[in-house]
C-alpha cells in the first residue's frame, strides 16, 4: 500500500508539473510522462558501486562490497591518498546506496496519444556511526619482517571489519607482507601494487572479524566509509581488475555542490536517450538496456564512461524515486548540509563524517557507468568538478497510439502516420540494441497495419 501511494504521488506531481509547463510556457523543454520502469544496478552481475561526496578537497569515499565467496577469504586492499585515522572511517548503509542507484536509474516512460479529432490544441513541443571496539591482535609475521618495508601506520575495528593503514617502499615487500599476514590477494597484484607506492599513497586494507560480523545480523557485509582532504580526485580500480573475470560494471555517484562530475583522464559521454522505442519494450526493458548499453559500449570503443543521470537533487522529471532526504544525504556523506539540530549543545546527532557543515542545501548528482577491463581502462579513474548543472538522464519513451474513433480529416491523417511511425521506432530499436530488424517488426506487427496513403501535392497547396 505504501509504495502504491508513493506511485501515484509521483504520478500525480508529474502530471500537474506538465500542465504547468503546457499552461505557461510551452516553448520550455521538460521531459515528463509517466514513470513506467528503471534499469538499476540489479540488471548487472558484476556491478560495483561507490558513493563520492566532494566539495574542494574534502572527499568522502562510500564504498559497496560486492564481494561474493567464502567471508574468511574476503581482502580488501585500497590505495588512499593521506593517512586515515579511526575516525575518519565509518560503516554506512546500503540502502542509501540504494536509494541514489533508484533515484538516478535510466527509465522508462509512457505518452498516450491524444484523440486527433477533439477541438482543443495539445502542445507537442515537450516532444558513519559505527561502533567500535580494540583492534584484534594482529598476527606477528612469520619471517623477514625488517625485510618487507612496510609500516602499519594505524590499526583499528570498524564494525566487521578490521582496519590496518599500510605504507610501503616496495611493492614486491608489501605483497609478501598481505600474503605471509593471510591476506589473500591475487597473483601478481605487485605489479600494480608499485605505481601507487611511487605516488607515496597509503593502503587501507581490510578484513572481516567473522565474530563481529555474525552479532550485525547482516547476511553481507556493509558498505565502508572514509572521509579525507586531498587535492587528488580519483578512484582507484586497477587492483580490482585482478579478481575480474572478463568485464566488469561500475555505477559511481558523485555529489557535488556545484554541478556535474566527469571522468577526467577518460572520455564522458553521454549515453543514448529520448528515444522512442515500441511499446512491446515495457516487458523486455531491462533485456533492452543490457543491449543498449553493450552496443554503446562497443561503439565507443570501450574507452569511455557513460553519463546515465544528472541532476538537482532537489527534484526529478519524471521521478523513477523519492529524492532523498537531507537525513540521507548526510548519510551518503553530504558533509556541506548542516544537520537540523547541529546548533544545539548537547544531545545532538553525530554527523557521518567529521567535516562542518556550510548549511549549503544544494546537492547535484551525476551517475557514471564505466565497465571495465585489464586492457581498456590502463589508468585509475581521476574525476574533475564542473559548474555544469545541466540536467540529462537516460530516457527511453513508449507512445501508445490513441484507440478510439478517427473519422475526421484529422484522424484519417492521424492513422496513415502511424505506420511510418512504428517503423521508424522498429529501426530504432534495431540501431541502439543490435537486435534483428525482421524480428522487432514482427513483435510489433507492424504488417497488419494499412499502408500509408499519399497525400497528392496539389491538395497541399491549395490549403
Amino acid at each position: 500500500m505504501k509504495k502504491f501511494l508513493i506511485w501515484m504521488r509521483v504520478l500525480v506531481s508529474t502530471a500537474l508539473a506538465c500542465l504547468v509547463v503546457f499552461a505557461y510556457s510551452p516553448a520550455v523543454f521538460a521531459f515528463c510522462g509517466f514513470y513506467v520502469s528503471q534499469a538499476d544496478a540489479s540488471l548487472f552481475n558484476k556491478a560495483s558501486q561507490v558513493v563520492i561526496a566532494r566539495d574542494g578537497k574534502r572527499t568522502v569515499l562510500t564504498m559497496a562490497n560486492d564481494y561474493q565467496g567464502d567471508i574468511k577469504d574476503f581482502a580488501l586492499v585500497v590505495p588512499v591518498p593521506v593517512l586515515l585515522k579511526k575516525e575518519q572511517v565509518r560503516i554506512g548503509e546500503q540502502k542509501i546506496i540504494d536509494r541514489l542507484d533508484s533515484f538516478s536509474a535510466p527509465r522508462l516512460v509512457e505518452y498516450f496519444d491524444s484523440d486527433p479529432c477533439a477541438r482543443y490544441e495539445a502542445y507537442d513541443s515537450i516532444n558513519l556511526s559505527g561502533a567500535t571496539r580494540s583492534a584484534a591482535p594482529m598476527m606477528e609475521s612469520k619471517a623477514r619482517r625488517d625485510n618487507y618495508q612496510v609500516t602499519i601506520e594505524a590499526k583499528f575495528a570498524v564494525g566487521e571489519y578490521d582496519i590496518l593503514i599500510l605504507s610501503a617502499k616496495d611493492s614486491d615487500g608489501l605483497e609478501a607482507w598481505l600474503i605471509d599476514n593471510d591476506y589473500k590477494i591475487p597473483q601478481g597484484a605487485k605489479d600494480l601494487l608499485q605505481p601507487y607506492i611511487r605516488q607515496n599513497m597509503k593502503f587501507f586494507v581490510a578484513k572481516v572479524n567473522i565474530a563481529e560480523l555474525s552479532k550485525t545480523g547482516s547476511q553481507s557485509l556493509r558498505p565502508l566509509m572514509m572521509a579525507y582532504e586531498s587535492p587528488k580526485f580519483m578512484l582507484p580500480i586497477r587492483l580490482g581488475m585482478l579478481n575480474a573475470n572478463g568485464d566488469q560494471d561500475l555505477l559511481v555517484y558523485i555529489l557535488s555542490p556545484k554541478g556535474q562530475a566527469e571522468v577526467a583522464n577518460y572520455r564522458t559521454i553521454k549515453v543514448p536517450s529520448g528515444s522512442d522505442i515500441p511499446v512491446y519494450v515495457k516487458n523486455e526493458f531491462g533485456d533492452f538496456y543490457k543491449s543498449m548499453f553493450k552496443t554503446s559500449y562497443n561503439k565507443e570503443g570501450g574507452k569511455v564512461a557513460f553519463l546515465e543521470y544528472a541532476w538537482d537533487m532537489s527534484s526529478c522529471d519524471p521521478c523513477s524515486a523519492e529524492p532523498l532526504s537531507q537525513e540521507e544525504l548526510r548519510k551518503a556523506g553530504v558533509f556541506w548540509i548542516g544537520s537540523p539540530d547541529s546548533s544545539k549543545p548537547s544531545g545532538r546527532r553525530i554527523r557521518p563524517v567529521p567535516f562542518p557543515p556550510t548549511n549549503d542545501g544544494r546537492v547535484f548528482i551525476t551517475r557514471l557507468h564505466i565497465r571495465y577491463n585489464r586492457s581498456n581502462f590502463p589508468e585509475d579513474l581521476a574525476f574533475k568538478e564542473t559548474s555544469n548543472q545541466e540536467s540529462f538522464q537516460g530516457r527511453y519513451v513508449l507512445r501508445y497510439p490513441f484507440k478510439g474513433e478517427t473519422s475526421c480529416d484529422a484522424g484519417k491523417e492521424y492513422q496513415r502516420s502511424l505506420r511510418p511511425r512504428f517503423e521508424k521506432e522498429a529501426q530504432t530499436l534495431a540501431s541502439l540494441t543490435g537486435w534483428n530488424l525482421a524480428d522487432i517488426r514482427r513483435k510489433m506487427n507492424i504488417s497488419s497495419l494499412p499502408d500509408p496513403v499519399e497525400t497528392p501535392f496539389w491538395e497541399n497547396i491549395w490549403k
